[in-house]
């Protein structure tokens, strides 16, 4: 059965109600996205790739699936996600240029973003959403993307201003 964009918001904020939780989330969904980029980046591309722009890499192939997948679930928000993609790739090559190998630096945000995520998910007492589908991984920040939408007054993909 297909989901809407509405049902994977719904399903995903049923173990996402402990203010704790939801705190965590702002805090650590977006630190997570950045250590993923932040490994994809680090994994070499041909030469040729590399010679263009250091933006032409893994991570921005990544990111380009990432919002198709996104406007097959709502236009609106998958707007948002590129912006937020957008970031991601300048703050992930601010981090290369450090003289810490950015795939470390991407352990350690991964490692202690996760321990955040669990536990907002102990003080929420349900277990992360990707435990029952993988998907939720990438539902997670189009949620959070949906909340800032609200926040903001504009009209998200569920139709709620």
């Amino acid at each position: 059965m297909a989901h809407t964009v509405a049902d994977w918001l719904n399903e995903y904020g049923t173990c996402h109600r402990h203010p704790l939780n939801k705190r965590l989330h702002w805090i650590c969904v977006p630190l997570i996205a950045l250590s993923v980029v932040g490994f994809l980046w680090s994994v070499p591309v041909p030469a040729a790739a590399a010679a263009i722009s250091p933006f032409v890499n893994w991570a921005a192939l990544f990111l380009l699936a990432v919002i198709v997948y996104y406007l097959t679930l709502s236009t609106s928000l998958a707007i948002g996600m590129a912006v937020f993609s957008a970031i991601l790739m300048v703050v992930t090559y601010a981090l290369s240029q450090l003289s810490v190998p950015l795939w470390l630096t991407s352990l350690i945000i991964f490692v202690l973003a996760w321990i955040g995520q669990f536990v907002g998910h102990h003080y929420e007492g349900a277990r992360p959403a990707f435990f029952k589908d993988l998907q939720f991984l990438l539902i997670g920040p189009l949620w959070l993307m949906a909340h800032l939408y609200a926040r903001l007054g504009w009209a998200d993909a569920t139709g709620k201003a």
